[in-house]
């Protein structure tokens, strides 16, 4: 069975994400469709719209064969790391040999032109001069960028452009045999915030969402029906939507309760932000306050809601660097339909790390707190804590109780793609 991979956050999966999945598979000419998909908090540093479960039932009833969790420590990570992991974590299932991913200009050679650039000697210097006039990372690698390859701003100033390059060079590096297939991001742009159609970004979605969680009806005309219905499922419930705001009081208390020395070893804090965090803590009665007097030149607000995050996962520089060394520890899957099924048995006799379906096997509540962990036992301990905080946001007090993620086994769906 040929098999293309995709690196998604699908928070939620919308139109968009239905046809960049039709596209990756007429274009690749695979039978079969595996995603790498965030957990509970995704890359910008925020809390998932819904928990990883609803989101990947909504992933395999629009047409994914099989979904498995990019671990929070690589999920909760600058655009370099996050795909990186992603890749790593597909080589390593030994049956995926093309990864398919969206971008506004998805032409190969200007991408890889691009992804050459980023680390050549020149590029670096203009970097560091860019950075030493206190520009923005971001800002300061595009205008570097552009003066050493000549493509336009526009291309190398897209969102999604700059993650399909992470994952060319992650490509590069980690699995040179798989072959890239970018597709066009069809209509709506990555920070677009409104929803004017049947194709909308998953910002917009999310916003009108947060303004109306049961009244966002143009929200739900950018979903197909599968995900419309799990969405309203879960809103029913009480299991969600979860927004960045339910989680203001844990943020707070958590920052002024923690001593400066921990500030400081929080992934991405340097140059004595760690100071700033805590004056601003003690200051700020909102998140909305705390990031506005945080945030630098420097500091974007993205790379402040990351920190943020790993302060309440207790991440460490030195816990993260062990990480990125050495890649995924595992492949958990979430869900999964018949063609998954099938694609398991093949998955288990070609992966080089574990497949994880039974949490329990590797870790459980109790070896968790009770003993020192192995790599893959720290990893996964992260994924479950992640969970446990992240279900005390939820509208309805009934389902905030912990330990999911030793209790809740991946979910089989026998289903037929739905189309836009």
């Amino acid at each position: 069975m040929k098999v293309v991979g995709i690196i998604a956050e699908y928070n939620p999966f919308h139109n968009g994400h239905l046809w960049h999945l039709e596209q990756a598979r007429k274009m690749s000419g695979h039978q079969a469709v595996v995603a790498v998909m965030s957990g509970n908090f995704v890359q910008r540093g925020e809390p998932a719209l819904l928990d990883k479960w609803a989101r990947a039932q909504m992933a395999v009833r629009a047409g994914v064969d099989l979904v498995l969790e990019l671990p929070t420590v690589f999920a909760v990570r600058s655009a370099e790391n996050f795909a990186a992991a992603g890749i790593r974590l597909l080589s390593s299932l030994g049956v995926v040999d093309t990864v398919s991913f969206g971008a506004e200009h998805p032409e190969v050679a200007a991408l890889t032109t691009w992804a050459k650039s980023i680390d050549n000697q020149q590029t670096v210097g203009l970097l560091k001069q860019g950075l030493d006039a206190g520009e923005l990372y971001a800002a300061a690698l595009g205008k570097a960028l552009i003066k050493q390859t000549g493509l336009k701003p526009e291309i190398i100033n897209a969102p999604n452009n700059i993650l399909a390059v992470e994952y060319i060079r992650a490509i590069a590096r980690f699995a040179p045999s798989l072959k890239p297939v970018p597709v066009f991001r069809r209509e709506a742009a990555y920070h677009d915030t409104t929803v004017e159609g049947t194709i909308a970004s998953a910002t917009a979605i999310r916003q009108e969402l947060q303004s109306s969680p049961s009244g966002a009806i143009h929200a739900y005309q950018a979903l197909p029906a599968a995900s419309a219905s799990i969405l309203e499922a879960t809103i029913r419930d009480g299991r969600g939507p979860v927004f960045y705001r339910d989680f203001e009081q844990m943020v707070l208390s958590r920052l002024r309760t923690s001593l400066l020395a921990d500030l400081e070893q929080l992934p991405d804090v340097s140059e004595g932000l760690h100071y700033k965090i805590k004056y601003s803590a003690l200051q700020a009665t909102t998140l909305e306050e705390l990031f506005e007097q945080s945030k630098s030149k420097r500091y974007s607000r993205t790379r402040l809601q990351r920190i943020v995050i790993h302060a309440l996962l207790g991440s460490r520089k030195d816990q993260i660097r062990f990480f990125d060394d050495t890649g995924p520890r595992y492949a958990r899957v979430l869900a999964f339909n018949d063609c998954g099924r099938t694609l398991l048995r093949q998955i288990r006799s070609t992966a080089a790390i574990p497949v994880i379906t039974k949490t329990t096997q590797y870790l459980n509540s109790a070896s968790r707190d009770a003993k020192p962990l192995s790599g893959l036992e720290a990893m996964l301990a992260v994924d479950t804590l992640a969970t446990d905080l992240y279900v005390l946001a939820r509208p309805n007090p009934k389902w905030r109780r912990g330990g999911l993620d030793f209790c809740t086994s991946p979910q089989y769906l026998s289903s037929q793609p739905t189309s836009v």
